[in-house]
């Protein structure tokens, strides 16, 4: 093959290239317009002035009556749904932190043990900020149990 004829099947192959890749992308250009057509379609129409207040007021109240009732027969039904749900979880932790308990007591072991000098500054250091506020609450608190136990 002479320079020529390569250049030529690689300005060809770039063609199919970029044909292809137009191709693509206007694919999912139109798959996405698709999609968000059928989002975007309206909602059909509804009076309300002629749905609620169709006739006379007895209409009105049933209308409302027939809301009300439906609504409180699913939040019933998903009530039961949902509690009986909360129990399960709260069985499922039940019997994992029974299951686990010596772990979690080791790793809570190794914690304290690990974090011990840190905490003690982390007190100290608070307790040197804080001292005023501290002593004055303590303060507060030995006069309500003097006055309490008179």
């Amino acid at each position: 093959m002479n320079l020529e004829e390569l250049k030529r099947l690689r300005e060809a192959n770039i063609l199919k290239h970029k044909q292809k890749k137009k191709a693509y992308y206007l694919k999912k250009k139109l798959a996405t317009a698709s999609a968000s057509a059928k989002l975007s379609s309206k909602p059909k129409y509804i009076d309300y002035q002629n749905e609620l207040f169709g006739g006379d007021l007895q209409s009105f109240t049933a209308k409302i009556k027939e809301i009300a009732h439906k609504q409180k027969t699913y939040v019933a039904s998903r009530e039961e749904i949902i509690l009986a749900k909360m129990e399960e979880y709260k069985r499922k932790k039940k019997e994992y932190y029974e299951k686990h308990k010596n772990e979690r007591l080791q790793y809570d072991k190794e914690y304290r043990e690990k974090k011990k000098e840190q905490l003690k500054s982390y007190r100290k250091e608070y307790y040197q900020k804080n001292k005023e506020r501290i002593l004055a609450k303590q303060k507060e608190n030995r006069l309500r149990k003097k006055e309490l136990n008179k």
